[in-house]
């Protein structure tokens, strides 16, 4: 009896050992992580993250009594995978730009069929936020009279085929429509530095909150106070996941702004395997529409999101 004993005690000081090694940053096969960001112009990048509200005869095609497409509302900047930071309307929805158009000075040259397609963004309907300059903003007189927003100088469009937040579906179309970047340009895949692609877990500044993790969509990552780090438990199942996801592994080498050494894999109860920041599983809250959102934050007193250091952050966010 003693020696089986001994033997159990030593299988679990084994287990301790190895989830140590697992989330003390040093390798191991799981904490080389995976990079599964969804493709920036997919559909299934916008699933539980505030989609199916938009259609082509609906909010993404919509038309107001002068022509115009819909009001843009407090613009956001969201990261994609393949195109880095573009700019999207309070709704998550993405803006473009048309080569044939002039930002020096304002014009645009998308009327009749193509403003069907492309329905202008109206002057004085969008307001900037974090990571766009509220200087940016500014309108063009259209042919007809009406008033449509700029950023940079660039008149602004949406897509009619972009059917759900997040998708991209005018990038490249006919070769002269781009997705904006936050000061007007092209949306190119890279920093507004011009040198990294997006990462697949970042740091962003949130007016509210300070400097919180986001995942490649922009979206934030949140800790359940329920959940533990050691010894890891996992309190959110069953129904707790229709509303709280668990963020996808990374590949921790192509993070950014936080260290590597925070960043690991655990594997949940089903076998499944999550994010994890400073050994807690993170999550993101379909609550939280677009990029940017922190509808999440003190949520039930339990669910928080984690800054820069890897810890969570108590604040909550101005009414």
């Amino acid at each position: 009896m003693n020696k089986r004993r001994q033997i159990s005690l030593a299988g679990t000081a084994f287990t301790v050992m190895v989830l140590a090694t697992a989330c003390d940053g040093s390798p191991s096969a799981k904490d080389q992580g995976y990079d599964t960001r969804p493709a920036a112009n997919s559909s299934e990048a916008g699933k539980g993250y505030g989609s199916g509200s938009g259609s082509a005869d609906g909010y993404g095609g919509g038309k107001g009594a002068d022509g115009m497409g819909a009001a843009g509302g407090k613009l956001a900047v969201r990261r994609t995978a393949d195109l880095g930071q573009v700019v999207t309307d309070d709704k998550g929805f993405t803006l473009y730009r048309f080569d044939k158009d002039t930002a020096k000075p304002p014009s645009s040259h998308c009327d009749g069929d193509c403003a069907k397609a492309w329905p202008p963004v109206p002057a004085g309907s969008a307001s900037a936020s974090t990571g766009i300059a509220a200087s940016a903003l500014g309108e063009v007189v259209r042919a007809d009279g009406s008033r449509q927003l700029t950023l940079g100088g660039w008149p602004v469009y949406r897509y009619v085929k972009d059917t759900a937040p997040g998708d991209t579906k005018g990038q490249g179309v006919g070769g002269t429509w781009n997705a904006l970047a936050p000061d007007g340009k092209k949306a190119s895949g890279k920093t507004d530095e011009g040198k990294q692609p997006a990462a697949p877990v970042s740091v962003s500044d949130s007016a509210g909150l300070g400097r919180i993790l986001v995942d490649g969509q922009g979206r934030t990552l949140y800790r359940f106070n329920k959940d533990s780090a050691w010894p890891m438990k996992f309190a959110c199942t069953d129904a707790c996941l229709d509303t709280w996801k668990p963020a996808k592994p990374v590949d921790k080498s192509k993070v950014r702004d936080i260290p590597g050494k925070l960043v690991s894999t655990v594997t949940r109860p089903d076998g499944t395997e999550q994010l994890a920041v400073d050994c807690w599983p993170v999550y993101w809250f379909t609550g939280d529409s677009k990029a940017g959102d922190v509808n999440g934050q003190g949520k039930q007193g339990l669910w928080f999101a984690v800054d820069d250091k890897g810890k969570k952050v108590t604040t909550m966010p101005a009414p």
